[in-house]
């Protein structure tokens, strides 16, 4: 077991909280960083559509690199994933209007 891998009080091995990035192998940190965003609160999820259609100009920018964007150094994945955020360079905008059907 790496040492960012830790096994809960059930037994079942979990990726640590508290490592830092640099801790972390990096196939465990993308896992962790999906995990967070499927587990945010639904009113907070922006629309499937607006993910998806967020995510479609965000990987059509010359700006992305390895699920990050060059410009202002988010992972693009999590700043979509929110109703509320906007691209900070005006390439889509926020949801004015919460859908409830959350991705």
């Amino acid at each position: 077991m790496s040492d960012n891998m830790h096994k809960d009080e059930t037994g079942q091995r979990r990726v640590c909280r508290k490592c830092l990035t640099a801790e972390m192998e990096e196939a465990a940190y993308f896992e962790n960083l999906r995990a967070y965003i499927e587990s945010l609160d639904e009113e907070v999820k922006a629309s499937h559509a607006a993910y998806m259609e967020r995510l479609a100009l965000c990987r059509e920018c010359g700006l992305l690199l390895d699920g990050m964007c060059r410009a202002c150094g988010c992972f693009v994945e999590l700043r979509a994933a929110m109703w509320k955020n906007a691209c900070p360079y005006d390439k889509w905008t926020a949801e004015t209007d919460k859908n409830s059907e959350a991705f």
